[in-house]
C-alpha cells in the first residue's frame, strides 16, 4: 500500500512515522515555507519523531497525491476546506481518504467527512482516524486504543486491519456522525478541564459525566447514536484531553484561566463556536459548550471569564440528571 501523509507537524509526523514502521511506503508532504517541513527536511526529525529514511518528504503536492493510493490528511480542521481545492486539482477519482484530524468548520458547523463530499470525493472513499493517544506515549512504546470510521464498511475494516499494531489496537467505528462530533467535542471538554484543574479541580469529575451527556444529545440530534459519546472517539479519549500534561487543549484552558498566553494549535477553540452553531441548528443545550465558547471568545481577563462561567453553570436550574 503507497501512502501519501499531508501535513507534517504533530500528528502528521507520527502518522509517517508509524505507517512506515508498518512496512508502507510512506511519503510525507508539507509546504515548503512551513516550519514543520524545513525542520524535518533540515534535521530529519522534530520534537517528537526521528524521520525513517524509508519515508520520502517532499514539498511537491502534485507528486504526493499522485503517487498514493492512500492519503491521509493530518492538518489544522479549520483549513481542511480551502486545502481540498488545492488537493482536487489532481486526478482524485480512485483515491482513499483518511482524515486524522478532529475539528468542525465554525462557520457551518460541518462535519470534516462532510467537507470532503462537498469537495468532490466519493463518501465510500472516505474514513476517520481518531480516539485517544499521545506521539509522547507511542513513541515511547506505550500502547493505546484508536477507531476507523466510514459510510463503507468494507473500507473502514481494511483499513483497521491493515494499520493495526500492538501499539495501536483499532476499532471499527460504527457511527460515522458520532465518532465525528465526538472526536472534535473532547476537545472541548479538554479547555474545560484545563480551566477546571486551576480553580477548581474536583469539577473535573462532575465535567466528565456531564459532557459525555451534553454531547450524547447533541449527537442524538443529528442523527447519530448517543452511545457514541460513551466511546473511544469522545469519551475513551477523556484521559488524554482532559488529564494528560501533553494535551494542547487543557494546556490551552488552564492558561486562560492563569492569564497566560498559549501559542500552539488547540483545536476546541474553534470547536467550540461550531457546536454552540450546531446545538443552536438543531434546538439542543449545550450548557457546557456555550460556557466554554464565553472562555475563549468572550471579554475581560482569562480568570474572570472563567470563573463568569462556573457562576453560569451553577446558577442553572435544577433538573433531573438525566432530563438534559
Amino acid at each position: 500500500m503507497k501512502i501519501s501523509v499531508l501535513g507534517c507537524g504533530r500528528w502528521g509526523s507520527f502518522i509517517a512515522w508509524y505507517l512506515a514502521r508498518r512496512g508502507f511506503e510512506v511519503t510525507s508532504w508539507g509546504p515548503e515555507e512551513d516550519f514543520s517541513y524545513q525542520i524535518l527536511k533540515q534535521t530529519g526529525r522534530n520534537e517528537y519523531v526521528v524521520l525513517d529514511e524509508n519515508i520520502r518528504l517532499t514539498c511537491d503536492l502534485a507528486k504526493a497525491v499522485k503517487s498514493a493510493e492512500v492519503i491521509v490528511i493530518s492538518i489544522s480542521s479549520q483549513g481542511l476546506r480551502g486545502f481540498m481545492k488545492k488537493v482536487m486539482h489532481y486526478h482524485v477519482k480512485d483515491k482513499v481518504f483518511v482524515l486524522c484530524m478532529k475539528g468542525i468548520e465554525d462557520h457551518t458547523g460541518k462535519r470534516l467527512s462532510e467537507i470532503m463530499v462537498e469537495s468532490g470525493v466519493d463518501p465510500q472513499k472516505i474514513a476517520v482516524w481518531v480516539g485517544p493517544g499521545h506521539i509522547q506515549s507511542f513513541v515511547k512504546g506505550i500502547p493505546n486504543c484508536m477507531v476507523i470510521d466510514s459510510e463503507s464498511e468494507s473500507l473502514k475494516r481494511r483499513l483497521a486491519d491493515s494499520f493495526g499494531s500492538d501499539l495501536i489496537r483499532f476499532y471499527y467505528g460504527e457511527d460515522l456522525i458520532g465518532t465525528e462530533i465526538g472526536a472534535a467535542a473532547k476537545n472541548v471538554m479538554g479547555i474545560a478541564a484545563g480551566a477546571l484543574d486551576v480553580l477548581c479541580p474536583p469539577l473535573k469529575g462532575p465535567l466528565m459525566a456531564r459532557g459525555a451527556r451534553e454531547v450524547s444529545r447533541l449527537i442524538k440530534a443529528m442523527g447519530g447514536d448517543p452511545l457514541s459519546a460513551y466511546g473511544l472517539a469522545h469519551l475513551g479519549d477523556y484521559e488524554t484531553t482532559l488529564f494528560s500534561p501533553y494535551s494542547h487543549n487543557r494546556a490551552y484552558g488552564e492558561s486562560i484561566a492563569k492569564g497566560e498566553t498559549f501559542t500552539k494549535l488547540a483545536e476546541g477553540v474553534m470547536t467550540s463556536k461550531a457546536m454552540k452553531y450546531l446545538g443552536e441548528k438543531y434546538g439542543v443545550e449545550l450548557p457546557i459548550t456555550d460556557a466554554v465558547c464565553s472562555v475563549c471568545f468572550g471579554e475581560g481577563d482569562g480568570e474572570t471569564r472563567c470563573r463568569n462561567a462556573i457562576a453560569t453553570l451553577f446558577s442553572r436550574p435544577t433538573v433531573s440528571e438525566w432530563e438534559e
